[in-house]
């Protein structure tokens, strides 16, 4: 049974503007759009059920890097763009928060009518994960979201989330179709939180003897293993700093957007004419569509594609952000008329930094890195929750500063 981890969150208050929600639902759908045509749904649904990936997707969308509200606020982008396309690529998103969690029978049934599906055995199932959740585990966490991701084939994955307001944390639960074999035995493709004691999981397989006598669960309670699970729990510091990320590779995606040879290569891999700024961006974007799971356990090194709604690590660059997306669409695109080059681009650019990665040192200076995207911010039209950013830009600084934090070999 595989298990891959979950994710422990600070829990955080606040909104997400309507001027980055947009365009989070518009580079969510794009993202699912090139991983559905390069390797199917069933693919999607895989990487939806790694915490590791969806923090990475959360971050490269511009929410705050660990926080609480990335799970509510990528779902929901993900089901405002995805939705409509239902039709065309075969994955429907179910339920949400609060009351469109009690919606998910209904829309599990309307998605179902559509496809062939048993809309009925669906909905049982997604009570069943939720009960699991909410009542079989004794974590001290209650469910306030539930998202139930199907695809037309029947395959599905669920994201939801519970809260703890003694601890200020989230946890987020994830599932996986392919991975359950038996609802009372293992269940989860995910869930880890920080140790908070003796706790009872009713679903652990070794909870069978529990199962049938609920009198000695109470004298002898199931131990979660911790060992045996990928860890995600994010710290409750809110600026990124450097141990939060792999300076190896932040550094090659760096030295890919801002040397000149790499970044004439990179753009000439990608049939476009591209700022390196903008290359920075697609560089990660382009690993979020086509990495590998291993590399995704340092998710914060993801808000170097967009930055963050909060203004960690610096506000989120609107110009940057729209050509990402702009890109992202011409490729598809170009694809869809049966011009490909673009779209194979993306992964040849991936294993491009990659190769970087392997032959460089690490990212000789975190804080000078930081440094240049506050800097460039105001050219970019950054923008924070609390207002739109006003600094002046400083290019000259901002080129002088990247020769303190790219590397040579």
């Amino acid at each position: 049974m595989k298990r891959s981890g979950t994710a422990d969150l600070p829990l955080h208050g606040g909104r997400v503007p309507a001027w980055l929600g947009e365009r989070m639902t518009r580079l969510g759908t794009v993202i699912v759009e090139h991983i559905v045509d390069s390797y199917g749904p069933s693919e999607f649904l895989t990487r939806l059920s790694d915490p590791f990936w969806f923090q990475a997707l959360g971050c490269v969308m511009g929410m705050d890097w660990h926080s609480s509200g990335i799970t509510t606020s990528v779902m929901g982008a993900l089901k405002r763009g995805l939705n409509p396309r239902a039709s065309d690529l075969g994955i429907c998103i179910c339920g949400g928060r609060g009351c469109h969690s009690r919606r998910t029978p209904e829309e599990l049934r309307a998605f179902s009518s559509r496809t062939g599906l048993d809309g009925d055995a669906l909905a049982r199932t997604s009570r069943l994960t939720a009960r699991v959740d909410n009542n079989a585990i004794a974590d001290g966490f209650q469910l306030y979201l539930h998202s139930f991701v199907v695809s037309s084939s029947g395959e599905w994955a669920v994201v939801q989330q519970g809260m703890n307001p003694g601890s200020h944390l989230a946890r987020r639960y994830h599932w996986h179709s392919a991975e359950v074999r038996d609802f009372t035995s293992n269940p989860h493709t995910a869930i880890l939180g920080r140790p908070q004691g003796i706790i009872l999981n009713l679903v652990d397989a070794r909870a069978v003897q529990a199962q049938r006598s609920l009198l000695n669960i109470v004298k002898q309670p199931v131990d979660w293993s911790l060992a045996e699970f990928r860890k995600l729990t994010m710290p409750m510091h809110h600026d990124v700093r450097p141990q939060d990320v792999d300076l190896k590779r932040l550094g090659a995606v760096l030295a890919v957007a801002h040397e000149r040879e790499l970044r004439d290569f990179a753009e000439l891999l990608l049939v476009e004419g591209l700022g390196p700024r903008t290359l920075q961006s697609l560089a990660l974007l382009a690993e979020v569509i086509h990495g590998a799971a291993s590399r995704f356990s340092d998710p914060a090194r993801f808000s170097f594609a967009h930055g963050g709604k909060d203004g960690h690590p610096f506000p989120v660059p609107l110009k940057t952000y729209d050509e990402s997306i702009a890109v992202l669409r011409r490729a598809l695109d170009a694809a869809r008329l049966d011009h490909t080059e673009k779209l194979a681009g993306f992964s040849r650019l991936d294993r491009l930094t990659q190769v970087v990665e392997e032959r460089r040192e690490p990212l000789a200076d975190f804080s000078a890195a930081i440094a240049n995207e506050r800097a460039i911010s105001a050219s970019l039209d950054g923008r924070t929750v609390c207002e739109r950013e006003s600094h002046s830009p400083q290019k000259t600084a901002a080129k002088s500063s990247l020769q303190l934090f790219l590397f040579s070999d």
